[in-house]
């Protein structure tokens, strides 16, 4: 009997704040996981380590520890899920130097399949899932189209509660649409190779 393949994501936040809304996705997005899609895990890995991207840094082809051990878990990915605030109309410095470093000859992030999530005030975030888009296409990182995840956090009923956890089923229900349409991606991206 032939075993199911496991799809393996790396789960990154673009803010730094532990009680963050969009650490609260993540978090949902890993027990929603855990409790009822089957080949498919989540492990959040921290970005906050990271030093800013410096060629500086590099020596002899290496990198420095916490940059080598973000690399690899990167490269073990078999796809990412992002969740990002939106500051500036962007996506948030600390996401942007990680995905730089893992950028950085050999691109660990080629060939892979993606999603994005956010919370935030007006557009949810929505302005930030543009630019990483954008990022995505000079890194050869293939996001999913729909669904799209933008939860505006400030209006009611609450999503969230003091400790940015998610607490709105709709929006449950919404982050589990994405989770599945990104196996489903993964999948037949792994296949294609």
């Amino acid at each position: 009997m032939a075993t199911e393949a496991v799809i393996k994501v790396v789960a990154l936040c673009g803010s730094l704040r532990e009680a963050s809304y969009n650490r609260g996705l993540l978090n949902a997005a890993m027990e929603i996981c855990k409790d009822s899609i089957k080949g498919m895990e989540i492990e959040y890995v921290d970005i906050s380590s990271l030093p800013f991207t410096n060629e500086d840094l590099e020596v002899n082809g290496t990198y420095p520890d916490d940059v080598e051990f973000f690399r690899k878990k990167i490269e073990e990915a078999d796809c990412f899920l992002f969740a990002s605030p939106e500051y500036n109309y962007s996506v948030t410095a600390p996401l942007k130097n990680a995905i730089d470093w893992a950028s950085r000859p050999p691109n660990v992030w080629a060939d892979k399949s993606a999603a994005i999530v956010s919370a935030g005030a007006n557009f949810g975030g929505g302005r930030a899932h543009y630019h990483l888009r954008q990022i995505g296409i000079y890194i050869d990182l293939h996001f999913i189209n729909k669904p799209e995840l933008f939860v505006f956090a400030f209006e009611s009923p609450p999503k969230f509660d003091s400790n940015g956890v998610l607490i709105h089923e709709e929006t449950k229900h919404k982050l589990k649409a994405v989770l599945l349409a990104l196996q489903a991606f993964a999948l037949r991206l792994k296949r294609q190779v």
